[in-house]
């Protein structure tokens, strides 16, 4: 009973091939635990919406869970953004790190984040605890670390630009989420919710989508994954007249 429980919080995941039902089981196992989640795969795939699932089914679904794009900001103010600013006199600021407490901090193309902030991050993983920038002052930490990525880190490792041992304590529960293309019988699922939804949200009232139609999207590459076939839907319903969705040709060609 606590499975199916758990798989009622995932219907945001559209999809029943095997590759998702794979990810999805895995992602119920890792929720139980309080160990960092390492989430791979293209951008677009869904890696975020994987790490959110996570969050709503685990201990600590009742905290916040807080995102920070490491491809963002630069180095210094990454740091600060994660952890923080201020010392004994000024006031400090408060980093992403303290707004997860309890909750759970997502760290978004963790293979961006500089080596000295790797640095903090590692420490934050062996030890608990954490410095805010300009302090030496050390703050106990409780917060699950998930962090995802489209780089393979083991490369980045060889390179030397990715730490090994931070790697180590990422690396304890890998989930490789499908690009959408090796999960094509999804496709048809996925457009009809999406044009269940836009349609809603417009207030259109289409109904269908041509059998022609759902061919193209089903034997189309898509580079985005499932981002860019949402955003494909959503421009064909905004540009829908009556109960039948038609794609131009042209839209087919957009790359995200």
């Amino acid at each position: 009973m606590k499975d199916e429980g758990s798989r009622s919080n995932l219907n945001e995941i559209v999809g029943d091939t095997p590759q998702l039902k794979q990810v999805l089981q895995l992602a119920i196992k890792v929720a139980r635990s309080d160990a960092p989640v390492l989430i791979l795969g293209e951008p677009g795939s869904g890696k975020e919406l994987i790490a959110r699932a996570i969050h709503r089914i685990s201990p600590r679904r009742h905290e916040s869970f807080v995102t920070v794009n490491c491809a963002a900001p630069g180095e210094p103010s990454l740091a600060s953004c994660i952890f923080g600013e201020g010392n004994e006199v000024e006031k400090p600021t408060i980093g992403q790190l303290e707004a997860a407490d309890k909750g759970i901090l997502f760290l978004n193309e963790i293979a961006m984040v500089p080596l000295r902030v790797q640095t903090k991050l590692l420490r934050l993983l062996e030890h608990r605890e954490f410095e805010r920038m300009g302090s030496v002052h050390s703050i106990p930490a409780n917060v699950r670390l998930i962090a995802s990525t489209r780089y393979d880190l083991g490369e980045r490792v060889a390179e030397g630009t990715f730490q090994e041992d931070l790697y180590d304590q990422l690396n304890v529960f890998p989930i490789k989420v499908p690009a959408l293309r090796e999960r094509r019988d999804d496709i048809p699922l996925l457009a009809n919710y999406f044009v269940q939804r836009f349609a809603r949200r417009l207030n259109k009232p289409i109904n269908s989508i041509p059998n022609e139609t759902m061919s193209s999207l089903v034997n189309s590459d898509w580079p985005g994954n499932v981002r860019q076939l949402e955003n494909l839907i959503e421009r064909a319903v905004g540009l829908a007249e009556g109960s039948v969705l038609q794609i131009l040709s042209r839209f087919m060609q957009l790359q995200f």
